[in-house]
């Protein structure tokens, strides 16, 4: 199931996306929320008729650097033996068609295209064979790196926290599994068209099955929890009226445009 977060006549609702074909997409409203029992309403709009939002507003959201060999070596860092955790704040995360407003502190943007998890139940220490258990479903996500300032100043708050640096969308797709991602689905991110990463799942050094049992050791995640899972190589440069986007086999499309901050 694709669960979409979307406003329409300013009300905001949880709704099953259905169908194929992108202008015919719609949504069911869902009953209650996706982090318990929910039922479909069977009222029915279509996708074109509303504005998507972030699929889920997320507590915390968890990033781990340096989980593809080949990114790490683009920028010339070695890869961490154990997991490497960051935050992302939640004033953080967008949905798809929001704006990336470029930070007036910096002077080198950078996408990062990622598969995210989201958690869909309260969870601490959870051990490997009960990850699948505590997964709502997966979405697209765009790290969005002040890299002059990540590079400046070591540690990465400001660089990977600012607001708008963390596109979500364009909905929770609950259907993919581990099996799935261990083999491997594609993610591409593409800016005004063109290609500029395009990497596999199966290269990450620590699975989602790694990623959750490390930070629950440490910490509890709450439902809409988001985890970032590390980017491919191919990282590069956003500037101003650029068009962003990051695609997932078997999720969808995320896009974004950069604007200039006001």
């Amino acid at each position: 199931m694709r669960i979409a977060r979307f406003s329409i006549d300013g009300n905001v609702a949880f709704g099953a996306v259905e169908g194929d074909k992108p202008d015919e997409l719609v949504l069911d409203i869902i009953k209650g929320i996706p982090f318990a029992d929910f039922e479909l309403s069977g009222t029915k709009v279509p996708l074109s008729k509303v504005r998507l939002l972030p699929p889920v507003l997320p507590n915390k959201v968890v990033a781990f650097g340096r989980n593809y060999a080949e990114h790490a070596k683009e920028l010339g860092n070695e890869v961490p033996d154990a997991p490497f955790a960051f935050f992302k704040p939640s004033t953080s995360v967008i949905g798809t068609g929001d704006e990336i407003q470029y930070p007036s502190f910096s002077s080198e943007l950078h996408h990062e295209a990622e598969l995210a998890v989201v958690i869909g139940r309260m969870c601490r220490e959870v051990p490997r064979e009960r990850v699948k258990d505590v997964i709502l479903g997966y979405t697209c996500a765009n790290d969005v790196t002040a890299r002059d300032v990540q590079k400046r100043e070591k540690q990465w708050a400001r660089a990977k926290g600012f607001d708008n640096s963390c596109p979500l969308g364009p909905w929770v797709e609950t259907d993919l599994d581990l099996a799935a991602i261990a083999e491997g689905i594609t993610i591409q991110c593409t800016v005004n068209g063109a290609q500029r990463q395009l990497g596999r799942t199966s290269e990450m050094i620590h699975s989602v099955e790694d990623l959750i049992v490390n930070i629950t050791e440490a910490m509890t995640l709450l439902p809409g929890d988001v985890i970032l899972t590390g980017t491919p190589a191919g990282v590069g440069p956003l500037n101003v009226g650029d068009e962003v986007a990051v695609t997932i086999e078997g999720i969808g499309t995320l896009t974004n445009k950069v604007i200039k901050r006001g």
